[in-house]
């Protein structure tokens, strides 16, 4: 089985090494129904792509942003790894130079909730904790991160995607190699307003920033 439409391909404006894959259709995600999926498989794990878009990032922090942690979500590890060996790199104007820096991902429990189990819990306490994730469209995901991380103790010091609907989420800049007016035709509905499922018109997958399964 195919998409009905033909994938783009489409170039960060911070990085030409740096693309995801749109496809255009109609697609659930746990929060709503968006109109366009982002396949970022690639970026995420092909060691090239990981590093020049870990390299974009660390640009808006790397002079004057204390980062300690790094905490890595849908699938970012490759990047965050690649970013925190940015972020204190020693030949370059960081404040995090030569530092120890913690690269973890949470765990989630049986109802869906973000936790830390106790051994990582030091990486999180009283730690500048830089939030990295692959996409956000309703931004529930980060509000509730958030949450998360500062029941843990954790300090924001940032929240860094790769694509993102929302520019601000819980006062905090969203710092991404995509926006959307990189895709201007993306949209997002609630599951109960979606024109589309209104004109009778079938999903064609379920997404998430880990990948698809079709319908």
């Amino acid at each position: 089985m195919t998409f009905k439409h033909q994938k783009m391909k489409i170039y960060s404006s911070y990085n030409n090494k740096v693309s995801i894959d749109v496809i255009p259709g109609h697609f659930a995600t746990n929060h709503s129904h968006i109109t366009h999926y982002i396949d970022m498989t690639v970026l995420k794990s092909r060691q090239s792509m990981a590093r020049a878009a870990a390299k974009s990032i660390a640009s808006e922090y790397v002079s004057s942003t204390v980062v300690d942690t790094i905490v890595c979500m849908d699938g970012t590890e490759v990047i965050g790894s690649y970013l925190a060996e940015e972020l204190t790199d020693s030949g370059i104007m960081s404040i995090n130079q030569h530092k120890a820096m913690y690269v973890v991902t949470p765990e989630f429990n049986s109802v869906g909730q973000m936790i830390f189990r106790d051994n990582l819990q030091p990486m999180i306490k009283g730690k500048h904790v830089l939030f990295l994730l692959a996409s956000a469209t309703t931004g529930r995901t980060i509000e509730r991160s958030l949450e998360c991380l500062s029941y843990y103790g954790g300090i924001i010091a940032g929240i860094s995607a790769i694509f993102s609907v929302n520019e601000v989420i819980s006062d905090h800049p969203v710092h991404t190699l995509f926006h959307i007016n990189d895709i201007p035709e993306y949209k997002t509905y609630p599951h109960n307003a979606c024109p589309y499922c209104q004109s009778g018109q079938k999903i064609e997958a379920i997404v998430n920033s880990y990948g698809y399964s079709k319908l």
